[in-house]
């Protein structure tokens, strides 16, 4: 259940945070917006590897707590692992394209 807030804020800080400074500075290249997507970009990448690390965790304290080694528990655990695995993904490609964007506001001011 952690895993869907810790999902939010992924969204939040890399969806919303970089991904609107991006499309600011696509439309209107400051120096200043520039610099905001630098810490941004950090934060969204240690909300990522932060909200993957706790999927992570779950799942394998899941798999400390299933007595026995029954492969319906192994599923659960393999699913657990996976579904950690959203979250960067998310975070990373809501970076490529706000990078993206800020390559055409670059172009822009040049």
């Amino acid at each position: 259940m952690i895993g869907i807030y810790l999902m939010g804020f992924v969204i939040l800080v890399a969806g919303l945070g970089v991904f609107g400074t991006a499309v600011a500075y696509a439309i209107r290249p400051t120096e200043q917006k520039l610099v905001l997507m630098r810490p941004l970009t950090l934060a969204a990448i240690f909300a990522a590897i932060c909200s993957s690390s706790v999927g992570i965790a779950t799942a394998l304290k899941f798999a400390g707590a299933a007595a026995g080694s029954d492969p319906k528990h192994l599923s659960v655990m393999l699913m657990g692992l996976s579904e950690s695995l959203i979250p960067p993904f998310v975070a990373f490609a809501f970076l490529a394209v706000a990078w993206l964007l800020v390559a055409v506001g670059m172009r822009r001011q040049a």
